[in-house]
């Protein structure tokens, strides 16, 4: 039934915005269930008391969040190789997503199901999974309906002591680029910023997320010249600028989301302004057309092949409700 690919809030079939009260009900509601004195699973009542007892703390509640409901999850490992995007859209097809929903009317933590496939292109109008059309009398969806159709959620965040000014300045040049170039095109996509890091105390400038494929996305400021990209760094001159690092986080997501494609970005800005600056040479193979882990780019090409990267995966116009709940889970 896909079990280990559910959440605590999908096991107990909770929204994120479920009370203590609502926590405890579900519990109870569960455990007579799948209580073994009642011929229930041991294992599937292990995983329910598991559920509860992270929900119900709010401290344990918040930590679980803030790794994108990471604890008590199995997820098979992400493939690597240069054809790694090909094989990452595999995964689409044997994970699960779940129709949980919260309310007061009774356990529905384990009906499972696929996201519908049917033939759709990014411009198409956004279509919700689990759909919000006729859920049953008394559910509540994952989210609110409004939360679900705002194209942006959270917005940079001012951390540490040193550079943040200048480090506020390209993250906001970034997401304006995005709301402006990639967003009224795809109406499905969501622009989700200021996350933390999965499994560490690192931060994520913006996820960008489109159907099943996931854009990791960072931004950095160069001085004007010409660049050349060799994979791992941006040499100018002599000197060599060394990008983010998106690479662990975007294997950290891979792991978390693998029924999506995930894929690192580097928005490169030019102090001028020119979304065609800097100029970028790249090495054989390091072309920024998603095909690598992590791809760097100047804001004209940015733009642009994050578009097809969002446009040419499966269901690209579906908003999957548990894909975005989490990811918003881990704004901090």
């Amino acid at each position: 039934m896909g079990e280990k690919f559910l959440t605590h809030y999908q096991v107990l079939g909770l929204a994120r915005t479920a009370t203590e009260r609502d926590v405890k009900i579900a519990y109870r509601k569960a455990a007579k269930i799948a209580h073994p004195d009642r011929g229930g699973d041991p294992a599937l009542f292990r995983q329910i008391t598991e559920s509860y007892e992270t929900l119900v703390d709010p401290a344990k509640r918040n930590a679980y969040d803030k790794s994108y409901g990471a604890a008590g999850r199995s997820t098979p490992p992400a493939p690597t190789g240069s054809a790694h995007a090909q094989a990452r859209e595999g995964y689409r097809g044997s994970s699960y997503g779940s129709s949980a929903r919260a309310g007061s009317t009774g356990f529905s933590g384990f009906n499972t199901h696929r996201a519908p496939e049917h033939s759709s292109t990014a411009g198409d109008p956004a279509v919700y999974f689990p759909p919000y059309e006729g859920p049953a009398q008394g559910e509540v969806p994952i989210m609110p309906r409004p939360t679900a159709a705002q194209p942006v959620h959270g917005a940079p965040r001012k951390r540490g002591l040193f550079g943040a000014s200048s480090r506020l300045a390209r993250e906001a040049r970034t997401a304006q680029l995005i709301m402006q170039q990639v967003l009224p095109g795809i109406p499905a996509a969501r622009l989700i910023n200021g996350l933390t890091a999965p499994f560490n105390s690192g931060y994520v400038d913006h996820v960008l997320v489109s159907g099943y494929r996931i854009a990791i996305i960072g931004s950095m400021l160069v001085p004007n010249g010409a660049f050349r990209w060799d994979g791992s760094t941006l040499v100018h001159g002599s000197k060599a600028v060394a990008p983010p690092q998106l690479l662990p986080a975007t294997r950290q997501f891979q792991d978390l989301f693998p029924e999506c494609n995930v894929t690192a970005w580097v928005c490169v800005h030019s102090n001028t302004g020119n979304l065609f600056e800097p100029v970028i040479d790249y090495a054989r193979g390091t072309d920024p057309d998603g095909s690598n882990a992590v791809n760097v780019a100047n804001a004209a090409r940015f733009t642009r092949e994050v578009k097809h990267f969002l446009a040419s995966g499966p269901s690209p116009n579906v908003v999957d409700l548990h894909v975005l709940d989490r990811l918003l889970g881990g704004m901090y």
